[in-house]
């Protein structure tokens, strides 16, 4: 037999997107189920980036979730460029008067989960979705497995799809799991988490005749750094003392601190938007809606912003049953999604050399990053974007 639940707003994705999307619909009084095909423990083990703007901070503690960002999260209030010999480091409080904040985003989903633990709602962990149905009905469905192979369907007024870039969501939405407007880039990320202290108070991106280079960190005793590579090289094919040759090679003027190296992957970069972001009463948001590069630390932000879009859309339509702000949704949310589209392209270009670059490719590179080096206007876009553009919605206070 199938087990049905019956609820306001069914949720695919237990990521940063859904949960904090559960937890604001929650305080306006609104019912959600959140299911995902992981365990608690998978989600809160998977060590990912965690640079989180001052306005998703922001979000994350006034909101009630957990202001452990600001007690326990590494505040920075600048990064540093290195390119042509020079190093140039961006202030972004005498730039803008903004920060940002190295707070891993497993850290980010152990508050969320927690929240949702203490506000009485856990999340369906071990649930598989297997379909969406019935979008355009005044009732879709979410139908799937458990863990044990037992059916079960989700009944609900709206189903949101936060269940990431293999969403099942988009089918009924766009089509298919691929229907976006779509490219991929030349080159990838190998990355590295290191046992070592810091290299450098705050992130270093380094653009040198090797290519690009990451100097990050995780905590004061984990490090995590890239470097360019190709998007087919094998992580294990490279020594520990290739990858350290690598680093060290494209970085001026900063001696890494090595340490045993525990972790090695590729990040292959791609940038994405769906189609469409809503079909009848289903919606997309975050990395099933979009995703973006991760040299301009937008992922996990961009997703902030679809939320505060949609919570205030559901707010309206669960007090009025009016469906004006639901229509108006992809609009409103697509803003932001290209500025940050056109921020990670810019980051990923200006910072990497492609394969096949010539000697004019690599000059002209050089003298993009004198320009923004050389200007404070350009230097306070960059900070401005960096940091975070405001919401421009409140309906979450």
């Amino acid at each position: 037999m199938t087990n049905t639940i019956r609820t306001q707003v069914g949720i695919l994705g237990a990521g940063p997107a859904g949960l904090l999307l559960a937890h604001l619909l929650g305080k306006a009084g609104i019912d959600s189920v959140v299911i995902d095909a992981r365990s608690r423990e998978d989600i809160e083990g998977t060590v990912k980036a965690g640079i989180v703007e001052s306005p998703a901070a922001e979000v994350l503690a006034e909101s009630g979730v957990s202001d452990r960002i600001y007690r326990e999260g590494m505040k920075h209030d600048g990064v540093e460029f290195h390119f042509d010999g020079r190093a140039h480091r961006f202030d972004f409080q005498e730039l803008v008067g903004k920060s940002v904040y190295l707070y891993p985003q497993h850290e980010v989903l152990k508050d969320l989960i927690a929240a949702r633990i203490r506000d009485g709602v856990t999340p369906l962990f071990e649930h598989t979705a297997t379909s969406v149905e019935d979008a355009e009905s005044d009732k879709p469905r979410i139908v799937g497995t458990t863990a044990a192979g037992e059916p079960f369907e989700i009944v609900a007024d709206v189903v949101v799809g936060a269940d990431g870039s293999g969403s099942i969501a988009r089918i009924p939405v766009v089509g298919s799991q691929q229907g976006g407007y779509y490219r991929e880039y030349p080159f990838a990320w190998y990355g590295v988490l290191v046992e070592a202290p810091p290299s450098a108070p705050e992130l270093i991106y380094s653009r040198s005749d090797e290519g690009f280079v990451l100097i990050s960190t995780r905590d004061q005793h984990i490090q995590r750094m890239y470097f360019q590579c190709d998007p087919l090289l094998d992580p294990t094919t490279v020594s520990d003392a290739e990858i350290w040759d690598k680093l060290q090679a494209g970085i001026e003027g900063t001696t890494l601190k090595q340490g045993p190296i525990f972790r090695k992957d590729v990040l292959r970069f791609r940038s994405f938007v769906a189609h469409e972001l809503r079909k009848g009463r289903v919606f997309l948001m975050g990395d099933a809606a979009h995703t973006v590069p991760p040299t301009g630390a937008k992922g996990m932000n961009l997703a902030f912003s679809d939320v505060l879009w949609l919570n205030q859309a559901l707010r309206s339509f669960f007090a009025t049953g009016s469906e004006e702000l639901m229509a108006a949704y992809p609009e409103n949310a697509l803003k932001r999604i290209w500025k940050a589209q056109h921020f990670s392209y810019w980051m990923t270009t200006m910072l990497h050399i492609t394969p096949d670059a010539t000697e004019f490719d690599k000059r002209r590179g050089l003298g993009e990053l004198a320009l923004l080096t050389d200007s404070l206007h350009a230097q306070r876009y960059l900070a401005e974007s960096y940091t975070g553009w405001d919401y421009g919605v409140d309906d979450w206070r």
